[in-house]
């Protein structure tokens, strides 16, 4: 039994490493890099379900250090409160998997890493987590900039990677549109 169930968290393992990078990912993060640089800003990213994601796919892409400061991965609240500054009366009130949350880790991880622009996701990637109100699959994202910030809320079908893998994508796809169409003074 133990050979199987290691031989599985392997193939699992071997599967979500393997839906790291995708093809959408790795060009949605090119533009996003090209077009940040083009304009000298900074990018900051803040990660629940994702686990690195972001991150990951920003820095799986050559000379993204000019624009990419990097990422926070906060799983526990008490991550999100400590590295980010999350009150801990949105967890209270809304939970982890919340817009008020989403929004408070982008703002918290732009000014930590001083950079222009940020984006944060969290969310329930699955199997087990949902509830009423909450299923499996729901993400909040954020996106911050000096001027504004952003949330918006996916509902993504699928396993668990599919869930992770659609969240960054859809994370990249707005830190992308936010930077498209804000003036950063």
């Amino acid at each position: 039994m133990r050979d199987r169930m290691s031989s599985a968290s392997a193939r699992e393992v071997s599967e979500t490493l393997s839906l790291q990078h995708n093809e959408t990912s790795i060009a949605i993060a090119t533009e996003l890099l090209r077009t940040l640089s083009e304009r000298g800003w900074t990018c900051a990213t803040a990660e629940s379900c994702t686990g690195g994601l972001i991150g990951a796919t920003m820095t799986a892409i050559p000379g993204s250090s000019g624009a990419y400061r990097g990422g926070v991965v906060a799983y526990a609240n008490a991550a999100k409160v400590q590295l980010l500054g999350v009150p801990p009366a949105f967890l209270d009130a809304h939970g982890a998997v919340s817009a008020a949350v989403a929004r408070a880790m982008a703002l918290g991880v732009r000014d930590r890493l001083d950079a222009d622009v940020a984006v944060a996701v969290t969310g329930i990637a699955g199997p087990g987590g949902g509830g009423p109100g909450k299923p499996v699959g729901l993400v909040w994202l954020s996106c911050a900039t000096a001027e504004r910030s952003r949330v918006a809320r996916h509902v993504f079908p699928g396993d668990r990677a599919a869930v992770r893998r659609a969240a960054t994508d859809a994370a990249l796809a707005m830190a992308l549109a936010t930077v498209g169409d804000t003036v950063i003074r």
